[in-house]
């Protein structure tokens, strides 16, 4: 398989059955509001699972349904076929798998697969491929987008970047979670891919705020706009996803706002990396800023609507 080759799910030839039947010991960090119903997607398909949280409670759900707890993550990752982290900051991340007594990494083996599924810079995934690399180990980054609708319903769109033979080796896991599935090239680049991903959903979710309020001020039926732009050229996730959101009121996260300005922060770094001038990313970072600023960044990202003073 070459370094650009893809498979999406259901149209691609993927791992023998047999193969992605056989149940396998994974250890999974971090249960937050996607992490927990992707891990147990992959418990319901018969492994065996280990889980660490930073927050104890939000992991209980599926230790009530069959995961073992582990006080932290090295513990989990010691002796499982799969390493799985769903973290939230990069700091985390970094954590997770660098930590010398606790991290993922420090209890590392030879054979091991590790999949990140955290947002974080590309340069960490490519020392997470290195360290992985240097115990005779494999590591995949490969972030997620969909939302908590997708988590849950298992239809992730999952970037991945790293060896191709490891992610050949992850596609029975990835399969049990997503319905896209794209092998974006070496180490890093499933990050890069995940980049490109947030500017293009932050720019989307603050035109659907914005266009929103110009509905409402100018006397529309905002039900009626959404049913008339939600099947033209406006179309989008945004559009079908979070703006109904809005106008019920509801401003919980599928996503929190403080992830988005984190990865908006990714965005403008990776920019000055690569020597671009992106307006569009600076214009949406100080946006959620200003809804972070605001005390809203555990909203969900359609919080943004809230900076046009409507509640």
């Amino acid at each position: 398989m070459s370094e650009s080759s893809q498979s999406i799910v259901g149209e691609q030839a993927c791992p023998s059955s047999a193969t992605a039947s056989q149940s396998r010991t994974i250890a999974w960090i971090g249960t937050g509001i996607m992490g927990s119903s992707m891990a147990g997607h992959l418990l319901r398909a018969g492994h065996r699972l280990r889980v660490h949280s930073r927050t104890k409670g939000k992991a209980m759900p599926l230790v009530e349904a069959g995961a073992q707890w582990t006080d932290d993550p090295a513990s989990a990752a010691r002796g499982a076929d799969i390493v799985c982290t769903d973290v939230g900051l990069p700091s985390e991340v970094e954590e997770v798998h660098f930590h010398p007594q606790r991290g993922v990494l420090a209890a590392a083996s030879a054979g091991q697969l590790f999949i990140d599924f955290s947002t974080s810079a590309p340069s960490l995934a490519r020392r997470i491929d290195a360290a992985a690399r240097a115990v005779g180990a494999a590591a995949l980054d490969a972030p997620v987008s969909g939302g908590d609708v997708g988590a849950r319903n298992a239809t992730l769109s999952i970037m991945v970047g790293g060896d191709a033979d490891a992610f050949a080796r992850a596609m029975p896991y990835f399969e049990k979670l997503g319905k896209t599935v794209v092998h974006q090239g070496p180490a890093g680049s499933g990050q890069s891919a995940k980049i490109v991903n947030q500017v293009l959903v932050a720019a989307n979710t603050l035109g659907m705020c914005e266009a929103l309020r110009f509905a409402a001020s100018a006397g529309l039926d905002s039900h009626k706009v959404l049913a008339s732009v939600g099947g033209g050229a406006a179309a989008s996730w945004s559009i079908a996803v979070l703006a109904p959101r809005v106008l019920n009121g509801d401003f919980e996260p599928g996503f929190v706002a403080e992830h988005m300005l984190k990865d908006l922060q990714l965005a403008r770094d990776e920019a000055v990396e690569l020597g671009l001038d992106l307006p569009l990313v600076e214009l949406t970072l100080a946006r959620y800023e200003a809804l972070v600023a605001a005390g809203l960044g555990r909203k969900g990202t359609q919080g943004a609507y809230l900076l046009y003073g409507a509640r």
